[in-house]
């Protein structure tokens, strides 16, 4: 602890990164750091009640580790359902917010969303995006209540067969139009719209796999996405960093997922 005290000091100081991990205490037989004692104590007591479905918030402890937390993620759905019996409970979650970790163009966040996102590919799931009303400078988002709003959306919609968007348009694909990128969405009928501004957070690579600031034009339902230093685009990125200026919604009013079409 002395040692990482040291370190977070040093790096307040330069505006860095401490490169020290949080020195947990031992997982002894009755430590929340034990694997399984979360679940036994807070999850597994509740197993003898009906309910309607699961409504899940988390994974800023996981940015460091996206690859895991893809097995893992879908390995606790399934679980959880086959615990309760039901292999058909819904399972809503929330896809983690923007947050800077103090490297706001920094990706491990971005990768952490794209890991939660594929739980998708689990039937009966639905994710709600945030990554328009976190904190870049606080992990705890203040807009609790638009986070539940967008949950209850989703359960509204899917579990009480009320009317109703649920998703802000999703990345479908991309391709090359001479020197542009289109981008296609599910969840676009209602028209693509940019908030306040022209979309941001927008990135063109080419075949050199570097990285550049891009601009978007909203045609309809799909986005034009163009930039001077890459005349012939091959990948493109929206809000694929840790704390971007994302402002692209459909005409519900629900946030587009952050997206990449490469994977670099």
């Amino acid at each position: 602890m002395e040692a990482w005290q040291q370190a977070e000091a040093q790096a307040k100081a330069t505006n860095t990164k401490n490169p020290l991990p949080w020195p947990k205490q031992p997982a002894t037989d009755d430590s929340h750091y034990r694997p399984g004692n979360l679940f036994n104590g807070m999850i597994a007591p509740l197993q003898p009640f009906a309910l309607r479905g699961f409504l899940w918030y988390q994974g800023e402890s996981n940015v460091e580790r996206p690859n895991e937390y893809e097995e893992l993620f879908p390995a606790m759905i399934r679980s959880w359902r086959a615990n309760w019996g039901d292999d058909s409970l819904p399972f809503y979650f929330v896809q983690i917010p923007n947050y800077a970790d103090r490297n706001p163009q920094g990706r491990q966040w971005a990768r952490l969303r794209e890991a939660q996102t594929k739980a998708l590919e689990l039937p009966r799931t639905a994710m709600a995006v945030t990554i328009d009303v976190g904190d870049p400078d606080d992990i705890h988002p203040r807009t609790k209540m638009e986070v539940g709003r967008r949950l209850a959306l989703i359960a509204k919609t899917e579990i009480h067969d009320l009317p109703g968007d649920t998703s802000g348009p999703m990345f479908v694909g991309a391709t090359r139009e001479n020197g542009a990128m289109r981008v296609r969405f599910t969840h676009a009928a209602t028209g693509l719209v940019a908030h306040q501004r022209p979309v941001q957070a927008l990135e063109l690579a080419g075949a050199d796999q570097v990285f550049h600031p891009a601009v978007g034009r909203i045609e309809r339902d799909t986005l034009v996405v163009t930039s001077p230093h890459v005349p012939a685009p091959v990948a493109v990125r929206y809000a694929w960093t840790n704390a971007p200026a994302a402002n692209l919604y459909n005409g519900a009013g629900l946030p587009a997922e952050p997206f990449r079409s490469d994977n670099w």
